[in-house]
């Protein structure tokens, strides 16, 4: 197949996740009320809540500045180039380059550097608490999120995302499979935190002293608030993206099998996401270090693994 095929496929992936990074939400709401034995909110609510929100017009205080103003439309930016250096299943990002994976997770920092700055500049005491536990937990979060690239680009031998997530076929999973699922384990664990997903942070309180991501965006509003919103959604597309990616070998059967199974997957994960916050509460904020610390044990010993077996695990 030519390279424009290939580019074609991958632009209209790109779209896809576009329009339906929304539905994610509706998914794992639908997945929460299933469990809880209610109906729930519609499968749809997020894109009714957006349109609403375009409607109207922001709010500033009068101690908020220029930072308040760019912060959720640079958020949206980032999360949007981070989406353009991933993979659509197999098919390569064309726009792929030696260390853009290290630009990925600039990108996510940059988003969130963005959010705190906005949240401070507004002098609120809750937003500053839970700028104040953003930044702690994001750091270690970032730690582990290294570390599991770190451990990919052992195993592979790339140095751009595209290349560690899709050199990886069915040999590569029965050689080197223990040190896979670590890996994925604990990229799983980052999600959540990144996400502001229970048992990190739950999306749903309106409790400000407990509070993370929620209390950092209490005065945006208007057509901020949904910027806000659906670049949160399209962050969840991009690391459910990348950990499907990552679980789904390189199959030879076809180009049309591998994007049936990457969405597939992609659908199991984000319902896995509602079940986790449907049988578990959130930690106390003091458990959540011990949780990212043991997310960071484990992507150490998928390096260890790779260390010892090298690349030979995935050939």
């Amino acid at each position: 197949m030519s390279e424009k095929y290939f580019s074609l496929l991958w632009i209209v992936n790109l779209l896809a996740a576009l329009v339906l990074s929304p539905l994610l939400i509706g998914i794992i709401n639908k997945t929460k009320a299933f469990f809880a034995g209610r109906k729930g909110p519609r499968l749809l609510q997020l894109y009714y809540d957006l349109n609403k929100l375009l409607k109207k017009s922001a709010v500033y205080s009068t101690s908020s500045g220029s930072v308040f103003k760019l912060a959720p439309w640079g958020t949206l930016a980032a999360t949007v180039l981070m989406l353009f250096l991933l993979p659509a299943g197999c098919i390569v990002s064309p726009v792929a380059f030696a260390g853009d994976l290290v630009l990925f997770i600039y990108l996510a920092g940059i988003g969130r550097m963005l959010t705190v700055l906005a949240a401070m500049e507004t002098a609120s005491a809750f937003e500053g608490m839970g700028s104040s536990r953003e930044c702690q937990f994001s750091m270690l979060a970032e730690g582990v999120l290294l570390t599991v690239l770190a451990a990919l680009v052992m195993l592979t031998g790339s140095f751009t995302l595209s290349g560690c997530l899709t050199a990886l076929d069915p040999k590569s999973w029965l050689s080197g499979g223990t040190a896979m699922l670590f890996l994925a384990l604990a990229f799983y664990l980052v999600m959540l935190c990144e996400n502001c997903r229970i048992p990190v942070d739950d999306p749903e309180t309106h409790l400000e002293l407990t509070m993370i991501h929620e209390a950092m965006i209490l005065d945006n509003s208007g057509p901020d608030l949904a910027a806000i919103h659906y670049a949160a959604a399209l962050k969840l597309w991009v690391f459910l993206a990348f950990l499907s990616t990552l679980l789904l070998p390189n199959l030879c059967g076809g180009i049309g099998l591998n994007m049936v199974l990457y969405y597939l997957l992609m659908l199991l994960l984000c319902i896995s996401v509602g079940v986790v916050e449907s049988i578990m509460a959130r930690y106390r904020f003091l458990k959540v270090p011990q949780l990212l610390a043991g997310a960071f044990a484990v992507a150490m010993f998928a390096i260890v693994l790779v260390a010892i077996f090298g690349k030979e695990a995935v050939k």
